[in-house]
Order: C-alpha cells, then sequence, then structure tokens
C-alpha cells in the first residue's frame, strides 16, 4: 500500500474540479498532522468484539448439542428454538440499526449508551439459556424465550459496535487497521468461547443410552442412577462455562467503553436535518456495490455457519470422535487467530477481492478430504488446522469490505449520513437470517433422519446427514458465493480514488464549510 501513496496524490487533481481544489490548496501549504489512532486505543476497540464472538462461538457450536443431549429437548421443538432464535435474531438487527439512527449524540457519543446499558441484561440472559428448568413440560418455550431475548441484547451491543468502525477515525487506512485488530481479538475470543465451554464441559462425564439393539455400549454402564448423577454434573458444567463466560463479556464492554471515543464526521455535523431511516434504507438497499457484497458473503457465511452448528455432532458421531471435537475445535479456532496477521498483509499486498477468492475458496480441498477420508484422528487435526486458515480470512474480509462499500456511498449520496448503522444492522440480519435456516433446517433433517437424543451412536442415515451437512453443502455455498463476487465494483483503484476524493471533502468542510453546490458537484463527477 506504501507503494501506492505517490501515485494517488499525483491522480487526484483530475478527479475534482478547480472550485474545490482551490478551497484545499492552503491546508496543502501547511499540512495537518492525520490523527493517528494508538495501539492501545486500537486495541481498546478491538477488545469489544470479544463478548459477541465468545458468546456466538459457544451457543454456535454446542447449543445444539445441548438441547438435544442435555437438556433433552426432542429434536423437533429444538429445530423450532434454534429457527425461531436465529430469525428473530435477524429481525432485531435492522430494528436496533432504526433506533440508533434515531439516537442523538450524547457526551458518551451516540452508540456507545447502547453498549453500556445492554450488558448487564445480556449477561442475565446467557446465563439463563444454560440453565435446565425442573419443570420438562415447559422447556422448550424457556429456551426460545431466554434465547431470543439474549439475541435482542447483544444486538443491542453488536450493531452499535459494528457500526462504530466508521466513528474511531476518519482515516481509511486507520479504519482498516483497527480492523485488522478487531479480528484477530475477535478469532481469539472464539478461541476462548471454544476453549472455555469445550474443556470445561469435556471435563464432566456426559451419559449416553445404549442402543435399542444393544450394540452400542452405554459409556457409564446400564446403572441409571449412575446416568442422572453424570447428567447433573454435564449440566452444572455448562452452567460453569456460562459463568466464566458471562464475566469475560463484561470485563471487554469495559474496557472498550473506557478505551474508545467517537469522533464525528466535520461535513457530518453541518447537516441541518437527519435522514429519516425509510429513506436511508432505500437508498441504502439500491447501492449496487453493498447488495453485491452482502450476496456474496451471505453465501459464504452460510456455508460456515452450516460446518459451525453442526460440528460437535459430526465430530462426535460420524467420525466417532467424542472425546476429542472440542479439542478439534480449538485446533480450528487457534490456527484462524495466528493467521489474521497474515491475511491483513495478503489483502493490503495483493487487494482484497483477491484475498476473497484464495482465503475462502482454500476451505474447499479440506471438506473434499473429509468428506471422503475414513475416521484418521491424525489427518482429522491436520485438516482442522488447514481450515482455519480459511476460518481467519472469512472473519476478516467482510468487515474489512464493508468500510469501503460505506464510503463509496458516502462520495455517491454526499448529504445522506447517519447510515452507517443500516449498512451493519442489515448486513448483520441477512446473515443472522441465514443461520437460522441452516440450524433449523439442518437439525429438522437429523429428526428426519432418526436422530436418537443422548444415545451412544447414531443410525447411519444420521451419520451420512451430518456429513454431508458439514461438507457437500458448504462447498456448493462456497462456490456459490464466489461467482458472485464476481460482480463486486470495488477494487483496489476504485478504493484509491475514494480514499483521495473523500479526503478533499473531509479537508474542505474542516478548513471552510463545503457549501452544498460543492458538494453535489464532487458526487457527480464522480
Amino acid at each position: 500500500m506504501a507503494k501506492g501513496e505517490g501515485a494517488e496524490s499525483g491522480s487526484a487533481a483530475g478527479l475534482l474540479p478547480t472550485s474545490i481544489l482551490q478551497v484545499g490548496e492552503r491546508p496543502a501549504q501547511e499540512p495537518k498532522k492525520k490523527k493517528q489512532l494508538s495501539i492501545c486505543n486500537k486495541l481498546c476497540y478491538a477488545v469489544g468484539g470479544a463478548p459477541y464472538q465468545v458468546t456466538g462461538c459457544a451457543l454456535g457450536f454446542f447449543l445444539q448439542i445441548y438441547l438435544l443431549d442435555v437438556a433433552q429437548v426432542d429434536p423437533f421443538s429444538a429445530s423450532i428454538i434454534l429457527f425461531v432464535g436465529r430469525a428473530w435474531d435477524a429481525f432485531t438487527d435492522p430494528l436496533v440499526g432504526f433506533c440508533i439512527s434515531k439516537s442523538s449524540w450524547t457526551r458518551l457519543g451516540r452508540l456507545m449508551p447502547w453498549i453500556i446499558f445492554s450488558t448487564p441484561l445480556a449477561i442475565i440472559a446467557y446465563f439463563l439459556i444454560w440453565f435446565v428448568p425442573d419443570f420438562p413440560q415447559g422447556q422448550a418455550l424457556w429456551y426460545l424465550l431466554f434465547y431470543c431475548l439474549f439475541q435482542t441484547l447483544v444486538t443491542c451491543f453488536h450493531v452499535p459496535y459494528s457500526a462504530l468502525t466508521m466513528f474511531i477515525s476518519t482515516e481509511q487506512s486507520e479504519r482498516d487497521s483497527a480492523t485488522a485488530y478487531r479480528m484477530t481479538v475477535e478469532v481469539l475470543g472464539t478461541v476462548l468461547g471454544t476453549a472455555i465451554q469445550g474443556q470445561i464441559v469435556g471435563q464432566a462425564d456426559m451419559p449416553c443410552l445404549e442402543d435399542p439393539d444393544g450394540s452400542a455400549v452405554a459409556s457409564e454402564g446400564a446403572n441409571h442412577t449412575h446416568s442422572t448423577t453424570s447428567l447433573r454434573e454435564t449440566q452444572n458444567a455448562y452452567l460453569l462455562a456460562a459463568g466464566v463466560i458471562a464475566s469475560i463479556y463484561v470485563i471487554c464492554a469495559v474496557i472498550l467503553v473506557l478505551g474508545v471515543r467517537e469522533q464525528r464526521e466535520p461535513y457530518e455535523s453541518q447537516q441541518a436535518e437527519p435522514m429519516s431511516f425509510f429513506r436511508g434504507l432505500r437508498l441504502v438497499m439500491s447501492h449496487g456495490p453493498y447488495v453485491r457484497l452482502i450476496a456474496g458473503f451471505l453465501f459464504t457465511s452460510l456455508a460456515f455457519m452450516l460446518v459451525e452448528g453442526n460440528f460437535a455432532l459430526f465430530c462426535t458421531y460420524t467420525l466417532g470422535f467424542r472425546n476429542e471435537f472440542q479439542n478439534l475445535l480449538l485446533a480450528i479456532m487457534l490456527s484462524a487467530t495466528f493467521t489474521i496477521p497474515l491475511w491483513q498483509w495478503f489483502l493490503t499486498r495483493f487487494g482484497k477481492k483477491t484475498a476473497v477468492y484464495v482465503g475462502i475458496s482454500s476451505a474447499v480441498p479440506f471438506l473434499i478430504l473429509v468428506a471422503l477420508m475414513e475416521s484418521n484422528l491424525i489427518v482429522t487435526y491436520v485438516v482442522a488446522v488447514a481450515a482455519g486458515i480459511s476460518v481467519a480470512a472469512a472473519f476478516l474480509l467482510p468487515w474489512s469490505m464493508l468500510p469501503d462499500v460505506i464510503d463509496d456511498f458516502h462520495l455517491k449520496q454526499p448529504h445522506s449520513h447517519g447510515t452507517e448503522p443500516i449498512f451493519f444492522s442489515f448486513y448483520v440480519f441477512f446473515t443472522k437470517f441465514a443461520s437460522g435456516v441452516s440450524l433449523g433446517v439442518s437439525t429438522l433433517s437429523l429428526d428426519f433422519a432418526g436422530y436418537r437424543t443422548r444415545g451412544c451412536s447414531q443410525p447411519a442415515p444420521v451419520r451420512f446427514t451430518l456429513k454431508m451437512l458439514v461438507t457437500m453443502a458448504p462447498i456448493a455455498l462456497i462456490l456459490l458465493g464466489l461467482l458472485l463476487f464476481k460482480l463486486y465494483p470495488i477494487d483496489e483503484e476504485k478504493r484509491r480514488q475514494n480514499k483521495k476524493a473523500l479526503q478533499a471533502l473531509r479537508e474542505e468542510a474542516s478548513s471552510s464549510g463545503c457549501s452544498d453546490t460543492d458538494s453535489t458537484e464532487l458526487a457527480s463527477i464522480l
């Protein structure tokens, strides 16, 4: 990137009209020092991404098997809980985005109050998701209620936090750098979620029931009292893990609030009246680059969500690694954590679109290998480490590319401000809705295949269904998503042009106040 800086400054004059360039000539003679974020600021901002990932990872990997084998909810009810919970979660994203867009700036900012007030309620709801009530008849309603409540509250945290990317700095390079810090911490959050939930729960003696034909041997014997005791120990292990994760949630929220300050765009403060939500929504959803970016990541995200939601059951029943799946998850997430800096270097060196093609497609060979190979623990660990490289790309790239789309929108709609929460909330809406569909359909598919709750083993149709859900279906979705990325128009050249034009607009607004005619002229030329 540093190599192209000189070329960018030389070509900026050709993009802007003379009236705008004249206003910006005086700052060019006495250049203002760009305000850079400190490493401490970036780390505090990045830590704020951990709560969503720690809780989301624990729920994504473990909620399905918890409902089926620990809470002993029937598969059909479990599929309803997972689908409705995720669909409700998706619905709350644009709703919260609407409310944030109507929020006024306070001494703490416009986004921080949402993060502060949602945190204590969210951790209470999260803890109750992992509690098994004593009334078996209303269990499904209990889990549906607190799952939906938690998803609403964590949305009140995550949507403003995601939109905060646009308000920590006006410099594109600083936002990209902060995003890389954020993605590294978020992947570390998934490692924490996997390690805490997996290792604590893995220490419990999880009971299973002998097959009806007696072909499987129960791990703790046929003693009913021992089975009941083991089940209670497993339930307590889930509660302990929930308590630890809730504590991490609070600590990270406190660090975020104390270490980050929101910054307003100079030209945003000059706007007389805020744009209505529905007008902003219409403009956002008609912005071509945004629609194409969402379409591509919708399918690739759905692929990784299918793997995430079914991985524990796949390792337990298809591969036969009942006591190893939490370690395999940890291997994937550690690999992803260590390769985030590699992908940050790759996208700055070769461009973000190239990084998408290389990074996400690298998962396909390993998914094919998993589909074809027999159960082999060593090979499975090798595949897990390699798959983590692709997971890192899937984490980093969407959040790195979305600010580029918003910058492009601001240039084409220079008077449309306050739309950042809409961009982020609807991106999360589509991915969460897809996640709900994937979890609901996959759990329902297991029910049709004949899944046996707490079984020591599963029938062949269930094992085959799990293999398809973790391998072939994600491969098809990844290939479809990569085809859609061919339509995404913002390449590196376009990104550099947008950067220079935005910088000129900011300098003009901060030096003398940007007139409506100059802004319109800039937008029409671009």
